[in-house]
């Protein structure tokens, strides 16, 4: 996979939906990450709840190249600040250094991961103390603190390390019968195949599952060694990057063995599926599944909660089952919010992140991939044919995609920005435009279940284009039309 032009020029250290991220070597390097860390460190303290004394921030990071010599690092930063830095003694995914924040009572964690970026990003997130990413408000004062160039002196010494993987393991073995979930995969006769993407999350479900499990081969991994290039591809659960997995669940399966495959991504945050079958179910398909699971079977209370660019079928398995829906901008700090104020069932985003009430306010799909498990074997069939009666019973689309174009350059953004605001379309591709939504983008209802969204990147001239329709190629078409409609402007 050709990679784009790497930039001659750093660009201003500014927090995203998720962090801090950038180019290893020139956006991230030691000089910029260690003011960075300090500043969050610092805020971290200053923000903390009345009642936390602890003084630890947990340091956490991936398989990425140098990310595990930069937590190390940024350990002297956080000393600088006057606290006390904790660090994982080997990669791990991001949801482990959410729980080990919960777990030891601390000030939070900082976190060296690109997440699914491609392989020559790296970058930090920060988790607060109640186990979940900072919202906008906090990362905003941690750059106010950079701007006004405060020095910490970074304080070499021997740092504190911690088994952050076994303690994560056996605080989700502590939530799910894991035991019965692999007896049950031997009853159905059906084979798990994992596939982290080379990230941190490599090794954790033959963990959770056991031995046993994996000497009956019920689960397997494929691509668990590390590779800081991934392979070639970003480490995001996309279903181009996943042809391996693919075919070998449809040789298992064809072969008398039914299989499916769980996908992670780079920091282990982020899940899809493979059915018996081959077809790749990303959230859109997986969503419908938890929230049938955890209402009607396991019966939990709490609302569900989806982004806008969620799909339909989400919500009306939630109302069949008569659950409230609330649909949110995209964004899993959304989604967390929800959490953190009211009860919450499950809540998801298109993207792969999906986070639980009974668990963390924050994305974990490692505990995800648990609950997908439990919910089969709790059904007694394959992942697609239990998708698929999901569908009869419900309605639905059957089809989903999303592409992102790449425009011009700012101005052409603008240009079309300004037109959808004016004067959105009233048909797409020969069909009338029922309703124009703006919670995030525009968002052309064109039929039950059948709909059109554009949103832009916030900061640059990227726009992503999702489509869900009867079919696939009724997809094709409109996303055709989309952008056609784009590159017009």
């Amino acid at each position: 996979m050709a990679s784009a032009p790497l930039p001659l020029e750093a660009a201003p250290i500014a927090f995203g939906t998720d962090g801090w991220r950038g180019i290893l070597g020139v956006d991230i390097t030691v000089e910029r990450l260690l003011p960075v860390a300090a500043a969050a460190a610092r805020e971290l303290a200053s923000s903390a709840p009345e009642g936390l004394a602890s003084r630890e921030v947990v340091l956490g990071y991936d398989r990425r190249f140098l990310a595990p010599e930069l937590a190390e690092a940024i350990a002297a930063a956080v000393r600088g600040a006057g606290l006390v830095p904790v660090l994982s003694d080997a990669p791990t995914p991001t949801p482990a250094s959410s729980w080990a924040v919960v777990e030891r009572g601390a000030l939070g964690a900082l976190v060296i991961t690109a997440s699914h970026n491609p392989p020559e990003w790296l970058g930090l997130k920060i988790k607060g103390p109640f186990g979940g990413s900072v919202e906008g408000d906090f990362t905003a004062r941690v750059e106010r603190r950079l701007a006004a160039g405060g020095i910490t002196v970074p304080i070499a010494a021997d740092t504190a390390r911690f088994d952050a993987l076994g303690a994560y393991v056996a605080g989700l073995k502590a939530k799910v019968d894991t035991g019965a979930l692999a007896e049950g995969l031997q009853r159905l006769g059906l084979t798990v195949i994992v596939d982290p993407m080379h990230g941190s999350a490599a090794g954790v479900l033959p963990a959770l599952l056991g031995e046993q499990a994996v000497a009956s081969g019920a689960i397997r991994e494929i691509r668990s060694q590390r590779d800081p290039l991934f392979g070639g591809h970003p480490p995001e659960p996309l279903a181009p990057y996943l042809t391996q997995l693919i075919a070998e669940v449809r040789a298992s399966t064809a072969a008398g063995k039914p299989a499916m495959g769980i996908v992670f991504d780079g920091d282990g945050d982020r899940i899809a599926a493979v059915d018996e079958r081959g077809r790749f179910c990303s959230t859109q398909l997986l969503m419908p599944l938890f929230i049938d699971h955890l209402a009607r079977a396991r019966q939990l209370p709490g609302t569900v909660i989806k982004t806008v660019s969620g799909s339909d079928l989400m919500a009306l398995v939630a109302e069949d089952l008569g659950r409230t829906v609330l649909e949110m901008p995209v964004g899993f700090k959304y989604i967390a919010a929800e959490m953190l104020a009211g009860e919450v069932l499950v809540g998801g985003e298109e993207s792969g992140g999906v986070g639980f009430g009974m668990h963390l306010p924050e994305r974990d799909a490692p505990f995800a991939a648990l609950l997908l498990i439990e919910a089969l074997v709790e059904g007694g069939v394959p992942l697609g044919q239990r998708i698929d009666a999901l569908q009869q019973r419900c309605g639905g689309a059957a089809a989903y995609d999303r592409l992102d174009l790449r425009l011009a350059d700012m101005a052409a953004r603008q240009r079309l920005e300004a037109r959808l605001a004016e004067a959105p379309p009233s048909e797409v591709a020969g069909a009338a435009v029922e309703e124009v939504i703006t919670t995030d983008g525009v968002k052309l209802r064109l039929g039950p279940s059948h709909w059109l969204m554009l949103r832009f990147s916030g900061t640059e001239p990227l726009l992503r284009l999702y489509c869900e329709a009867p079919s696939p190629d009724r997809v094709a078409r409109v996303l055709a039309w989309a952008r056609q409609l784009a590159e017009s402007v």
